[in-house]
């Protein structure tokens, strides 16, 4: 044990340096080792939030610290070891024969991370809308963009557009009450307000002591009625009284299923903005970005090898990128496209898709600007004509399947079509 804890103080020490000194007295000084060995560490956390809150925006901190202390890559597993979950108010509540007390400042809601600022923040095609209209909200919050509903993947950026307009309105309007928040907690916190009798301080926090209500993930709240009437009533008094209002979700509003429609109509009264999954060349430029934050050397070669192979998921593609960097440091050779192939093999074997008829209908149909449905259809124009044989050329060229079997796919053309 005394082993486990020397290196879990050298895993501090490292994390210190790369953090602010509140968010670390707040979210990692109280973290405990159970268990470190060469290839994995198991971290002890107090509650679920915790957990959650230190896997979004400090796991990849943590394992580079680890894997620099143990001179060896390591991964990193949470362990929610308290019997709490969360709590409201500023008041200790008692959980389990324990006093607790609220980790959050109420004035400002969670934490706001340093890292997710607009400066930070690399703009391309796929999200240069929704970055436009997050700094116009930061800009004037209350303003015409209310509330500003962003949707997209997981990974692509909302976390860090949400994060990033608490932090500017906190720079510019430090008068302001920013409450960040996920709809996780935000049910977490309504559950414990009912069991303790903690209602008026819960609608207290939300309803009076915020002015800017910002609401990651909040698909999560979909089929779950008390919490959607609470949330309701919030967002109605916050809308009504000027106060603005930012939701991060992974669908589009009407997509949200088990969500009331009434909510649905209200996500739809301000801007509706999406993020895409980022092109190329923004990829290679958030691989390039995040290199200049860490004082990483890598050059143009590697970061298009990385940024060719990991094409959907920005957080994957940091994540590759603090793998190879820590490999590269405790073993102190160069980061080249041979090392990142070996590196993460396993990472881009994980995103090399099976081919398959349908995969290939679906890259042409991207690429003619036409639905699958068209190119099974019996239509014989030339705009659905041409991409249909071509998806067919490529079904025979690149799979082992018969002409027949083709033409089943295609929407049971003959098979002498096909040839």
């Amino acid at each position: 044990m005394a082993e486990i804890m020397e290196t879990w103080e050298r895993t501090l020490e490292i994390i210190k340096e790369k953090v602010s000194e509140s968010s670390f007295k707040k979210w990692l000084s109280n973290l405990k080792p159970i268990e470190i060995s060469n290839s994995t560490a198991k971290i002890a956390v107090s509650n679920a939030f915790v957990k959650d809150w230190v896997k979004k925006y400090y796991e990849d901190i943590i394992i580079s610290a680890l894997s620099e202390a143990t001179s060896s890559p390591v991964s990193v597993e949470f362990e929610v070891t308290g019997e709490e979950e969360f709590v409201v108010g500023d008041e200790k509540v008692e959980v389990a024969g324990r006093e607790l007390e609220q980790p959050i400042n109420r004035r400002q809601g969670l934490c706001l991370n340093p890292r997710y600022s607009f400066e930070k923040f690399v703009v391309g095609p796929s999200n240069q809308f929704a970055h436009a209209a997050s700094l116009a909200v930061a800009s004037a919050p209350g303003g015409c963009y209310n509330p500003l509903f962003i949707y997209g993947g997981v990974g692509l950026g909302k976390t860090h557009l949400l994060n990033a307009i608490g932090l500017k309105i906190r720079e510019k309007m430090p008068e302001l009450k920013v409450t960040l928040i996920s709809a996780e907690q935000f049910m977490n916190e309504l559950i414990y307000s009912l069991r303790f009798e903690r209602m008026d301080q819960f609608r207290k926090k939300y309803r009076e002591h915020c002015d800017v209500f910002l609401v990651d993930d909040v698909q999560f709240i979909a089929g779950k009625e008390t919490t959607q009437d609470e949330f309701f009533h919030t967002f109605n008094i916050l809308y009504e009284t000027g106060r603005q209002i930012v939701v991060t979700s992974d669908r589009f509003p009407q997509d949200l299923h088990g969500m009331e429609e009434r909510l649905r109509s209200r996500f739809e009264w301000g801007l509706i903005t999406d993020i895409k999954p980022p092109d190329l060349e923004t990829r290679i430029a958030i691989l390039k970005k995040k290199a200049d934050i860490n004082g990483i050397s890598l050059s143009d070669d590697v970061a298009f090898f990385i940024a060719s192979q990991i094409k959907s998921n920005v957080r994957e593609l940091e994540g590759a990128l603090v793998r190879l960097s820590a490999f590269s440091s405790l073993h102190g050779v160069p980061i080249t496209v041979d090392l990142a192939k070996e590196v993460l093999k396993n990472i881009i074997k994980e995103h090399v898709s099976e081919c398959s008829v349908e995969a290939i209908q679906r890259a042409v149909a991207e690429v003619y600007h036409i639905k699958v449905s068209d190119l099974k259809s019996p239509r014989r124009l030339k705009s659905v004509a041409l991409p249909r044989q071509i998806a067919m050329y490529l079904s025979k060229k690149h799979l082992n399947i018969s002409y027949p079997e083709i033409g089943y796919k295609f929407g049971g053309k003959d098979h002498s079509t096909v040839i």
